[in-house]
């Protein structure tokens, strides 16, 4: 079992959470939960939360692989949190059903223990299936997110080393790539050279997965470029590399100006956006197949003006 689902089964049983995570370790977590210091008020301010509103609630992770970054051991992962929806999720109100709650996590270890963990928590998604969801349908498809095509995300195979050093250029390439838009035309890009023709791309609950590199361009890629036109990425808390598999991201990964109000059909704002964005790449060959996205699209929106929690209870009279 890996030390994240130690740490997670040490909360649910309380057990010794400490022999798994730093006293004074940090979580990052997807707004409103935001940045938390320190094991009590972790166990405090996030767990009690996911916990008290799902009380059989389990991980279950479906990609998961670790290396090392600048000195430092680092966990990519991605997965749901599952569990009956017997209380309100931060005003979500329950269902009574099951609830999928997806995430997308990166976690740093020290001394062999948990100290800092990033972990973006698709609150929109959990909206979608209490069906209080305020803002615009996806574009793309809504629902579960699939593991990966091979089913090898939770042991990746590495007969070299080397395999993670040739995944990783090829997604910077890809990344560079992205940066080389002209602001007229979506085929500067030329995604065909790293992408295969039907790469899927599994965004957030307000985006949605998209297939082919065409679907890409209409349901995220065209509306996001346009309404951020100087969007940049410029920090990456890591990147995390096994096999075929490469994780990236940062808090934040991007900032950029929403100017145009072609993005989930929002009014431009006019003002500069920071976006936490995590991403998951597996390679098939010499291109990319997948690509498990993760953005705090309510952090943005919070940055625009718009509460999305607040606009949700007016919505559905809540």
């Amino acid at each position: 079992m890996s030390i994240i689902n130690n740490f997670y089964q040490a909360l649910h049983h309380n057990g010794d959470v400490a022999k798994f995570a730093q006293s004074n370790m940090k979580l990052h977590a997807s707004h409103p939960l935001n940045d938390i210091a320190g094991l009590d008020n972790v166990k405090a301010d996030y767990w009690s939360v996911l916990s008290q509103s799902l009380p059989d609630i389990e991980r279950k992770a479906f990609i998961e692989f670790d290396s090392e970054y600048q000195g430092q051991q680092w966990i990519a992962s991605t997965g749901y949190f599952t569990g009956t929806f017997s209380q309100s999720l931060l005003d979500i109100p329950a269902t009574g059903k099951t609830l999928y709650l997806r995430f997308t996590e990166l976690v740093q270890l020290t001394d062999g223990k948990i100290s800092d963990y990033y972990i973006i928590l698709d609150f929109l998604d959990a909206m979608n299936q209490a069906g209080v969801n305020p803002l615009r349908k996806s574009m793309g498809h809504d629902g579960l997110i699939m593991p990966p095509t091979t089913m090898d995300g939770l042991a990746p195979l590495e007969t070299d080393a080397s395999e993670a050093d040739v995944t990783e250029r090829l997604v910077m390439d890809m990344l560079d790539e992205l940066g080389r838009f002209d602001g007229k035309s979506l085929t500067s890009m030329k995604l065909e050279e790293y992408w295969h023709s039907d790469f899927m791309w599994y965004g957030p609950a307000g985006i949605g997965t998209t297939r082919g590199i065409d679907g890409f361009r209409k349901h995220h890629q065209g509306p996001f470029v346009f309404s951020f036109p100087d969007r940049v990425v410029d920090h990456k808390a890591t990147i995390i590399k096994k096999g075929n598999y490469v994780s990236t991201g940062g808090w934040p990964h991007m900032h950029g100006s929403h100017l145009a109000g072609s993005w989930l059909g929002l009014p431009p704002c006019g003002k500069e956006l920071e976006l936490r964005v995590m991403d998951i790449w597996r390679r098939e060959g010499d291109k990319l197949k997948e690509n498990w996205v993760s953005i705090d699209i309510i952090h943005m929106c919070k940055q625009m003006d718009l509460d999305v929690f607040e606009m949700m209870k007016l919505a559905h009279n809540l």
